[in-house]
């Protein structure tokens, strides 16, 4: 059996689902899957400051026929949950979330874990499904998350927890 990095097994489910438009904040979790896209030449990525504004660049996408990936850290959660909740949720729009989830068993920054332990909680009430996947279901959790999303009209997260990078 061959074995594969985290950031190769996230960029590749990215691809076999379909993801054609990346939006991103920088997250250095995710900064490998985030070279891959920038060379991959059947993807759009679009970098920005504010997850907010990355939410509404993926509807607009969205709404013009991309399937859109917004790929975030979660203490940004924070800043999404005013799109989230007025675009999204209200307007039915399906958004793709893959959320580097900081804060959780094995993090090694105090200040990260405020945020990583609200982050079930924060998704539970936006309902927002969310799955917690290893790197050997992470192609599944992201198909599944995406199928979710198109189904319920809603944003679905895929929390990509501390140990799941271990294998890198």
């Amino acid at each position: 059996m061959i074995q594969i990095d985290a950031s190769t097994a996230v960029f590749d489910s990215l691809k076999l689902t379909g993801v054609d438009l990346v939006v991103s904040v920088p997250c250095i979790n995710l900064k490998d899957v985030l070279t891959m896209i920038d060379n991959d030449p059947t993807m759009l990525h679009i970098p920005v400051t504010r997850e907010e504004e990355g939410v509404g660049i993926c509807a607009g996408a969205y709404m013009g026929g991309r399937i859109p990936v917004m790929l975030m850290q979660n203490s940004g959660l924070g800043n999404s949950i005013n799109a989230l909740a007025s675009l999204n949720n209200l307007f039915h729009i399906p958004l793709l979330l893959i959320m580097s989830h900081r804060g959780c068993e094995g993090e090694t920054i105090c200040a990260q874990y405020p945020m990583g332990q609200m982050t079930p909680s924060l998704l539970d009430t936006l309902g927002i499904p969310y799955v917690v996947p290893t790197i050997d279901t992470v192609e599944d959790a992201i198909h599944y998350a995406w199928r979710i999303a198109i189904e319920k009209k809603r944003p679905v997260a895929v929390l990509l927890e501390i140990g799941f990078w271990e294998a890198e």
